[in-house]
């Protein structure tokens, strides 16, 4: 069954508020620190989502992969990091707030429902902010409904085998907490922790 566009104005309201919790992280002087990503630093996921909501006003008005190019290729934070990912947020809300629930986008996989276009930016960005935040040594305070929402739209996709090579193997966890079970099941150890140093 398709999801009623109740549900899917839901997904795009919490949008603002979980970016805002990446918003809110103490990133400067941290951007070398390795993050649960393998391979990425802060800088290099703050890069990826930066890029990811620069992309976003584009596709929700209709323009193609083709149409944009490579405008947001390689590194888009510049010398300001943090500004460059607030701007790059502040777009991003406001094409959210603009968007048609039953439209569609076009992406590296085709044309998707706005529904599912909506649901992936709110795990990746739900989920890079646990990333970010276990980097730096803190432990995150995720909105809850987003990460009831992302868990609602991962679990039958990672049961299905649906998404190869976006998100590593699912990590076991006996764990009750529900932040603990959404990070487990896009392949995160829920008791990572950056290195002493």
């Amino acid at each position: 069954m398709a999801p009623s566009l109740t549900h899917v104005s839901t997904v795009i309201e919490l949008i603002p508020e979980a970016s805002r919790v990446v918003t809110d992280l103490p990133l400067d002087g941290q951007w070398s620190r390795p993050t649960p990503c393998s391979g990425w630093t802060v800088r290099d996921l703050l890069n990826h989502l930066t890029a990811e909501h620069l992309w976003a006003p584009h596709l929700l008005r209709g323009q193609t992969l083709e149409a944009v190019g490579d405008r947001y290729a390689g590194d888009v934070l510049g010398e300001d990091p943090a500004g460059a990912w607030r701007r790059a947020i502040a777009g991003s809300v406001l094409a959210w707030g603009q968007a048609d629930p039953a439209g569609s986008v076009h992406t590296s996989m085709g044309q998707i429902p706005v529904q599912d276009y909506a649901s992936q930016m709110l795990v990746d960005l739900t989920v890079h902010a646990w990333d970010l935040a276990r980097a730096v040594g803190l432990r995150p305070h995720l909105v809850a409904d987003a990460v009831e929402a992302a868990l609602a739209y991962e679990k039958p996709r990672v049961d299905g085998g649906e998404v190869p090579g976006i998100f590593a193997a699912p990590v076991a966890t006996d764990s009750e907490s529900r932040v603990d079970q959404l990070v487990a099941l896009l392949g995160r150890d829920p008791r990572w922790a950056p290195a002493a140093s």
